[in-house]
């Protein structure tokens, strides 16, 4: 799992094949692996950090070339150095030669890494690339006598290189965060004791035990315990989530305040942080069009300039009266030092591998950069009804007492009466008084029948008292010759079960159940609308009466009821064709739709087939997370747009320069570097 995660960062950022040598260092920091980053020392400055060695490396290079750079301006008088040749007179005196020993040194040290790698893509076969490009433009520096300028080159080249690491290496924070989810160690009965052992061999249904403070290993049901786990690492909640026995816990989250007995229900590799881990990870295996646009646009740019810069050396010196062809030659060498597309072939992947990252933070995971660029241009979102903007489950949602009852009496009744049922219905009723500190423990004593009547309800009658409890529906009580009492459903209840509820013949009242509509469906709803998008629908295969109830409570408009699978990948079909689309849903008969859709997007909680298929995962199941998504994809794409627009702008500026003669290679520094550094500074906006 590390190594493969080492691999995540080196290839979300090196896509293009004309990758710069900030690339090949941070690949080669990388594929070292994560233990050995752990290990290595780091210098640290602000939020960012720097390998030790590295620095060092830096440090002496750039002594050796100030060194030289002195030698050469006491050999040449009072000369301005940086922008003027030493004169052919002032010969090859010690000071000169010293120089150049210190200058080729320097050169060394800070080049080789380019030299070395432009020498292995040209035996590749790809030898038209940024290391190329700057192997020529620095060789050819030393060729025409600007030895310090040649030396400078690789000195501010190693600059931005090492600052690009560090934003590398903090955009891979937020992954690295992300391993400590998965706990190596379980703590797991064995006979009368507790041992810890190894998380990965531990199997489904054994019994492990978690002290507060320490991290949940595996998924599984708490047995024993209650309290309180924190959940922010994994699903981006803030808040505490109260955990007791019966209640499902996750991987990756931590007990607050409680002793847990958990049973273990999956295995560490299908654990939800394992799962989160290999999503992340996952965004390498798919590239937006931006990136595939730097892709090809580095197939052609590169021997555009080299061939530009081949003609701007020979064609003016054949055609131009006077033109020396030392002097243009120092032209196209600065062309080729100027064109280097450092800051698009890596601040265009870390854009989008920074967004990623952020988004990760917010229990919003995405799968690849091309579903994160879609994101940005949705149209259409479409919904599935049951988990996904409802709970999924039955629960109660009013309770409506006849006169003289309360509705503890209604409810204490209904909980007698429902305790021997598995109806889904007769569970709603029992959790509802569950939390309501109502037991139906009196009826499990053996002294009640119980008498289910097909299509009604059922009775309960006690024996020894003669009491008689009737639940059903309206029907039930009716055949008894009870009179119902009340008013008729209220307003957006009339498509929620209604369980009538009857003691010794008198009528108590009735207890509505229904699934209850998310908190926050309906603000997502208002954000997607205010955020442009052009139509919220929602495709569910309920009926008519609750699917156009919840749409109408959340302002969906468009609702397509009663639909099977296959009906529901038609009707999404229909809309991209009209524009990207977003289906989001969380049950396996969404899946098709899912993996059909522009962008499929699964709740956390849902179906194993359905989070396969999506491309992005809410691991906090809260819909509020999908316009969210929607507005974080649209800010990181503007982030990797500008940066494009903005390097091919400023790229142009500064090669005409060249071409004019108004720049030398400092400005070329300036313009390659300097550029670089804006780009992928502003590319690690996408993490926040």
């Amino acid at each position: 799992m590390k190594q493969t995660h080492a691999e995540t960062l080196s290839h979300g950022v090196h896509e293009a094949d004309a990758c710069c040598a900030v690339c090949a260092a941070a690949h080669s920091h990388t594929e070292s692996g994560h233990e050995h980053a752990e290990n290595e020392k780091h210098i640290h400055f602000g939020g960012y950090a720097l390998p030790l060695k590295r620095v060092i490396h830096f440090a002496i290079a750039l002594g050796l070339w100030l060194i030289g750079l002195v030698l050469m301006h006491l050999n040449s008088g009072a000369e301005g150095i940086f922008w003027d040749k030493p004169e052919s007179g002032a010969g090859w005196g010690p000071l000169r030669l010293s120089a150049l020993i210190f200058l080729v040194a320097a050169y060394i040290l800070a080049g080789l890494p380019v030299l070395r790698s432009a020498l292995s893509n040209l035996r590749q076969g790809h030898a038209l690339d940024e290391n190329f490009l700057m192997s020529i433009a620095s060789i050819g520096a030393f060729a025409v006598g600007e030895w310090e300028e040649a030396v400078g080159v690789m000195i501010f080249y190693m600059i931005g290189e090492m600052i690009q690491e560090a934003a590398v290496l903090r955009s891979r924070s937020s992954i690295d965060a992300l391993l400590a989810l998965k706990p190596d160690m379980a703590r797991v009965k064995t006979e009368d004791r507790w041992t810890e052992v190894s998380a990965d061999g531990v199997s489904p249904g054994t019994e492990l035990l978690v002290r507060p403070g320490e991290r949940i290993p595996l998924d599984g049901i708490v047995l024993e315990g209650a309290g309180s786990v924190d959940a922010s690492m994994l699903s981006g909640e803030s808040r505490p989530v109260p955990v007791n026995p019966g209640d499902e816990v996750r991987s990756g989250t931590v007990s607050l305040d409680g002793v847990l007995v958990i049973k273990a229900t999956k295995t560490a590799d299908n654990s939800s942080a394992a799962k989160i881990i290999e999503l992340v990870e996952s965004a390498k295996e798919a590239k937006a069009k931006p990136e595939r646009f730097i892709t090809a646009f580095a197939k052609w740019y590169t021997p555009l300039v080299v061939g530009a810069a081949v003609l701007l050396a020979i064609v003016p010196p054949l055609v131009l009266p006077g033109a020396q062809f030392s002097v243009w030659l120092y032209r196209s060498l600065i062309l080729l030092v100027i064109s280097c597309p450092c800051a698009l072939v890596v601040s265009v992947p870390l854009g989008y591998f920074a967004g990623i990252g952020g988004m990760s933070r917010r229990g919003i995971m995405v799968k690849g950069a091309v579903h994160l660029d879609s994101l940005g241009s949705t149209k259409y979102v479409a919904f599935d009804k049951t988990g996904t903007l409802t709970q999924g489950k039955f629960s109660i949602v009013a309770m409506e007492r006849a006169s003289g009852i309360d509705e503890n009496q209604l409810l204490e009744t209904a909980v007698l009466a429902e305790q021997e049922s598995n109806h889904p219905i007769a569970q709603a009723i029992r959790r509802g008084g569950k939390e309501r500190g109502i037991s139906g423990a009196a009826a499990s004593a053996g002294t009640a029948r119980y008498r289910e009547i097909a299509g009604q309800g059922l009775e309960l009658r006690f024996e020894e008292s003669e009491e008689t409890i009737l639940a059903g529906n309206q029907y039930l009580l009716e055949s008894k010759g009870i009179a119902l009492s009340g008013d008729g459903p209220g307003r957006g209840m009339e498509d929620h079960t209604a369980v009538y509820i009857a003691r010794n013949g008198r009528y108590y009242g009735r207890i509505l159940v229904g699934d209850t509509i998310k908190e926050g469906a309906a603000e997502a709803v208002r954000q997607l609308s205010a955020q442009g998008v052009t139509q919220t629908v929602m495709f569910t295969g309920d009926a008519e009466g609750p699917a156009h109830s919840v749409a109408s409570q959340l302002g969906i408009t468009a609702v397509e009821a009663g639909l099977l699978p296959e009906d529901k990948l038609r009707e999404v079909e229909k809309l991209t064709r009209q524009g990207i689309t977003v289906f989001v849903g969380d049950g396996i008969n969404d899946a098709p739709v899912l993996a059909r859709s522009d962008v499929g997007i699964a709740m956390g909680s849902g179906a194993d087939a359905a989070v396969e298929a999506a491309d992005v995962i809410i691991m906090t199941d809260d819909p509020r997370r999908v316009p969210e998504a929607i507005e974080r994809a649209r800010k990181t794409r503007r982030i990797v747009m500008g940066n494009v627009i903005f390097a091919l702008t400023a790229k142009g500026i500064f090669i005409s320069l060249a071409i004019l003669g108004l720049a030398n290679m400092w400005i070329a520094l300036i313009a390659d570097v300097g550029v670089a550094l804006v780009a992928i500074l502003n590319a690690t906006r996408a993490l926040r």
